[in-house]
């Protein structure tokens, strides 16, 4: 019996507990069941919204680049280009930069100096993008146009590569600025991660190699980037999912023209930046199913660019 009165005295403890694990759990599960309910609904209100439009133009709709919404004829082939011309080459400018001040803040800033630094790096992450769109068109483009986009057309051989690379209207707004401000936003994002990845590296390793007489260039090179490597794929795939998302910045400086964009200065669009620009001014079934279509297409570029960095981390587990 004494035994038993044991028994029953230790399930009567443990019961308060055993119940707020089970709500737990349930409200665990429920958060998980509620986002994952939120997200499918995103994707059929997107196909439902979107389906006349592919049904109507079929795979032209994704291979063809004339946007006439007085003919009621739609391609979304300008807009998918520009948005992953512009996303690349942002990361392409910006990861550098990143790995650069994140290095310089961890390696060869003074302690004092470091943390207010790193403050202002991730202050300049808060900045609505709005701003930056509208320094890019007040300040960027006017300046770029004058010194760079001028200067080049000239000098440059008018039958050469280069000069079909960099042709374009000297006006500032184009797939290259545009790529620049992206590359602006993403920076303090990416340098702030970085930054708190390469802190994770023991200083005992960084102490050894430079024991070793390794130079600077060769701690970071073999180093602190293979100690990383795993969270360095997830910094350049959330840089890369900001690119490819971002609306007003890019709305205000890419020139919004729907054709393929012929060279770097040349003037295009993306698709958030589509959007932005006629989802108000759709008066047509056909047009607002065409840019929810356009919706559509990014979700999928952003779900196939986060489907590529599991892989890739699965395949730098392995």
């Amino acid at each position: 019996m004494n035994a038993e009165a044991t028994i029953v005295a230790g399930e009567r403890l443990r019961a308060p507990g055993a119940t707020a694990d089970t709500i737990f759990r349930a409200a665990c599960f429920g958060a998980a069941t509620l986002l994952l309910a939120a997200l499918g609904g995103v994707v059929v209100s997107l196909a439902i919204g979107g389906w006349p439009a592919f049904h109507q133009f079929g795979l032209h709709f994704l291979t063809s680049s004339e946007w006439d919404p007085v003919n009621e004829i739609y391609g979304a082939a300008g807009p998918i280009v520009g948005t992953l011309v512009t996303a690349f080459l942002s990361l392409i400018i910006a990861l550098p930069l990143a790995v650069g001040v994140s290095v310089f803040l961890v390696e060869f800033c003074p302690v004092r100096l470091s943390r207010p630094i790193a403050i202002a790096v991730e202050l300049l992450a808060g900045i609505p993008s709005i701003v930056y769109g509208m320094w890019g068109l007040f300040v960027l483009a006017p300046w770029f146009a004058t010194h760079i986009q001028m200067p080049l057309m000239m000098d440059l051989p008018s039958d050469g590569f280069l000069a079909k690379l960099f042709y374009g209207i000297p006006n500032g707004a184009n797939i290259f600025t545009a790529s620049l401000i992206l590359a602006i936003m993403i920076l303090p994002y990416m340098s702030a991660v970085f930054r708190e990845l390469f802190l994770t590296v023991p200083s005992q390793v960084r102490e050894a190699a430079y024991g070793l007489g390794c130079t600077p260039f060769e701690v970071t090179k073999s180093v602190l980037i293979p100690y990383v490597r795993k969270g360095a794929i997830g910094v350049v795939m959330l840089g890369l999912g900001r690119a490819l998302g971002e609306t007003m910045a890019v709305t205000f400086i890419i020139g919004n023209s729907h054709g393929f964009p012929h060279s770097l200065f040349d003037s295009g669009s993306t698709i958030a930046s589509t959007i932005a620009n006629e989802f108000a001014e759709a008066t047509s079934d056909m047009h607002t199913s065409a840019l929810i279509a356009l919706g559509l297409v990014l979700f999928f570029i952003t779900f196939a660019v986060l489907a590529t960095a599991r892989a890739l981390l699965r395949e730098a587990r392995s």
